[in-house]
């Protein structure tokens, strides 16, 4: 027996030590391919990182919005890390017979609690299984790999209970109400002798630890690499979602014209950060599901961007480097990761292909809205929108390709300050709507000797829109009706920027910060309120950047503020069952939620009713990264599809906070041919129907 335990022995410390050995290569190989990139910037707001740690990694709260999925997780995440003292008390139990962990009194609790722990993961595996085979989640692919961990974790604790139940047997032990599995399987098998059960322990004994070395090692160079890479990318993501980062155009005097390039277009231009995304990825298809895009028969879908660029990563890593990216080498000499690792043909291949184009199509990258619905669902905080982003930069900046109509409107933007090209002197004329209505230049109120609180940056949509100057009025009506001193900047307002940055070209972005901020500096403005959100979240995200801060309103915001203040009453009944429809910029960007609905919630008759995807889950209209210049060729019109969704709540009226909204869904119920039925209002124009009409009444 003594000579069998050292065999064992000295088995055990073999086989450990090689696992931990190609474990610890496997990781290497990938941080050495993460190293690849750009070194990336790091703010050391530590308290709040920790924060996201606390409740993303160990509070399991992005999972736990798919309440199936994620307590299947939950089950599987505390309960493998709660079994592995039960591992180590197995591992005690083969390599030293009759001992166990020395936990005194309270073993019999602890073996108690193990079994129970035990029992959990097998519920989870069975159900997790359930799930991805039998009720075939769309989301979810199916296949040898996908399942491998399920069988992995469920012959790791079979082993553990048929272990446990041997050694009983083996020992002589009785059987206990602390241990009711083992027990069980003990007296299903209580006819067998000791020498047998003997056997039979170290059969399960050994299966037990090949199989949890195999899963190390089969871990991180697999899709179960976000064991590791999750915590980290979850720490490291931007403090500010969805903020983009600014490129810095002053080159170096001695750089070739010819290696100057913008963007990401190959995958080695992607900061650190960045890549630890790719391998993050969990392939859970939560991205995909909610991606408008994809949602509507496009081919985007960002789970497969992360994909495809993490398995170019690694191969073009390995090719770099010369590190094997899949061990043991031997039993995977045929991948095209191995083979690269050598300067041959393999090797040439992979460093030759083109990240947009053989990687990924130029299809995916247009079809983009922006959203970060992907985001905002990804239960590891990766952030495809960037990373798309960033490839679209390349494209639109060094390749010089862009879609005709978006460039017709950046084109635009460029020369008149607009997309659709109209004069710049005619920014101002929306004020004649209704002259009632008091809309001061910022220049005027100088000439009048006149200082102003806010200045109302009107939007491009606002000012030239016929249909968002309506939005633009009444909003300046409830400004004036609550006493507010605001002012416009009139001809001199320009474009915010954000189509020409989310399309990709910062060149263009840039330029227009650059002049924007000189007239806000001009006037020395404090405070900025707009209907626009995406002006509202670069201004308020973005400029900052660029040497530009002040305080940022949305218009709901401000009226909200006015409303509970008492300077704005609603009176007026408004009897509507209205829906409503949360833009991506004011709602995923900045976590605006609230504010619209409480003013909505405020108006006398109006009934509320949410759609079933509304707040963060909110689908997106289809106007966003400047797809709003654009006209959509495959698939379902992303408009109409959330159209669809708000008539599902059977509303006479649809209501929203942004121009660029409005108009999409607007357009979605004529396609539909219920604009007769269902009007669509933004928030200012309701609540301007409520007050400020009641007032004109007492006045009249």
């Amino acid at each position: 027996m003594d000579a069998f335990l050292l065999i064992n022995a000295v088995a055990f410390a073999a086989i450990t030590i090689y696992g931990l050995y190609l474990f610890a290569k496997v990781v290497a190989t990938r941080v050495a391919y993460i190293r690849l990139g750009k070194k990336s910037e790091f703010d050391r707001d530590f308290k709040e990182r920790l924060r996201r740690i606390g409740k993303i990694v160990f509070g399991q709260s992005k999972l736990l919005k798919d309440k199936k999925s994620g307590t299947i997780h939950v089950m599987m995440f505390y309960g493998f890390i709660l079994v592995q003292f039960g591992a180590i008390d197995m591992f005690v139990k083969g390599l030293s017979p009759g001992n166990h962990l020395p936990f005194g009194i309270f073993y019999p609790g602890f073996v108690f609690f193990q079994e129970l722990v035990t029992l959990m993961i097998l519920v989870a595996v069975v159900w997790a299984f359930y799930r991805r085979y039998m009720e075939k989640l769309v989301r979810l692919k199916r296949g040898f790999k996908a399942g491998l961990v399920l069988l992995f974790i469920g012959t790791l604790m079979i082993s553990v209970l048929v272990g446990n139940g041997m050694a009983m047997l083996w020992h002589g032990h009785e059987l206990t109400w602390t241990e009711p599995i083992a027990s069980s399987i003990a007296f299903l098998f209580s006819w067998i002798s000791p020498t047998a059960a003997m056997v039979w322990f170290y059969i399960a004994w050994w299966v037990h630890t090949i199989t949890i070395l195999t899963f190390l090692v089969y871990v991180p160079q697999s899709k179960h690499a976000h064991l590791i890479a999750a915590p980290i990318n979850v720490f490291l993501s931007k403090r500010v979602p969805g903020k983009l980062k600014k490129i810095n155009f002053d080159m170096d005097e001695d750089v070739n014209e010819e290696e100057i390039s913008f963007g990401v277009g190959k995958v080695e231009d992607f900061e650190q950060y960045q890549m630890i995304d790719f391998y993050a990825c969990v392939e859970c298809g939560r991205c995909t599901d909610v991606c408008p895009a994809s949602g509507t028969g496009k081919m985007l879908s960002p789970m497969d961007i992360m994909i495809k660029v993490r398995d170019h990563l690694t191969e073009k890593g390995a090719a770099i480097t010369g590190k094997s990216p899949w061990v043991p080498a031997y039993a995977f000499a045929n991948t095209q990761g191995n083979q690269a690792t050598a300067k041959n043909e393999a090797a040439a291949t992979v460093q030759s292909a083109s990240l947009i184009g053989d990687v990924i199509t130029e299809e995916e990258l247009a079809g983009c809205t922006t959203c970060r619905n992907c985001e905002d669902a990804c239960p590891v905080n990766n952030e495809h929108v960037g990373t798309i982003i960033d490839m679209r930069r390349y494209l639109v900046m060094t390749e010089g390709k862009m879609d005709q109509d978006v460039q017709r409107a950046v084109m635009n933007i460029e020369r008149q300050g607009n997309p659709w090209g109209l004069s710049k002197k005619d920014r101002i004329k929306w004020r004649e709507q209704d002259e009632s209505v008091y809309i001061p230049t910022v220049k005027e109120l100088k000439k009048e000797e006149k200082d102003f609180e806010y200045l109302f940056w009107v939007s491009s949509m606002g000012s030239y829109d016929s249909r968002s100057q309506k939005i633009a009025i009444a909003f300046a009506k409830l400004m004036n009706q609550a006493g507010v001193d605001f002012a416009i900047l009139g001809n001199k307002e320009a474009n915010s920027g954000d189509t020409a940055r989310r399309i990709g070209n910062e060149f263009l972005f840039q330029e227009i910060a650059e002049k924007n901020i000189k007239e806000f500096n001009k006037h020395d403005v404090k405070k900025i309120v707009t209907i626009d959100p995406h002006a509202y979240n670069i201004f308020k995200n973005e400029y900052p950047d660029f040497g530009f801060e002040a305080e940022v309103y949305h218009h709901t915001q401000l009226m909200y503020d006015l409303v509970m203040d008492g300077k704005l009453k609603p009176k007026k009944a408004i009897n509507q069952r209205l829906t409503y429809h949360d833009s991506c910029y004011l709602g995923r960007y900045n976590g605006v939620y609230d504010p619209p609905r409480e003013i909505l919630k405020s108006i006398p008759g109006l009934e509320l009713v949410e759609m079933k995807r509304s707040k963060e889950n909110g689908m997106c209209c289809g106007a966003g990264g400047g797809l709003m210049w654009s006209e959509e060729t495959t698939g379902n019109r992303i408009n109409v599809a959330r159209t669809e969704q708000a008539m599902a709540v059977q509303p006479n009226m649809i209501s929203s906070a942004c121009p660029y909204c409005l108009t999409m869904i607007s357009d979605g119920t004529k396609a539909k041919e219920v604009e007769e039925d269902i009007g669509t209002m933004d928030v200012a124009e309701i609540l301007a129907l409520s007050v400020v009409l009641e007032q004109e009444q007492q006045t009249a």
